[in-house]
């Protein structure tokens, strides 16, 4: 049986294949889920944010959330918050990111 950790854990690795469509990275190394948490009952519960506020994609982003975590074995409900403090700013990013990106 998948333990709270594990189950953590893969959600981390599916919502690397979430990317901003407008930037083409993922989610997790642009430093866009803050965090991941998961009850004893195996429910799911992320809290991410967006570049920016007025930023159009958030009903996309958190669907595909749900979708990728969904098939994990032993998941329980997924539910995403949307959250705007702390701001996310670049410093957030991955070094991985900020390469990609040209961030210094």
């Amino acid at each position: 049986m998948a333990t709270t950790e594990d189950i953590r854990e893969e959600v981390t690795e599916a919502l690397k294949t979430v990317d901003d469509p407008e930037l083409g990275i993922d989610i997790i190394n642009l430093g866009l889920v803050y965090e991941i948490k998961v009850a004893e009952s195996n429910d799911v519960h992320i809290e991410y944010s967006l570049t920016t506020m007025g930023c159009p994609i958030g009903p996309m982003i958190e669907e595909q959330m749900k979708s990728v975590s969904a098939p994990i074995e032993g998941i329980g409900e997924i539910t995403a918050e949307l959250v705007f403090s702390p701001a996310w700013t670049p410093e957030k990013m991955t070094p991985l990111a900020k390469s990609a990106l040209g961030v210094v």
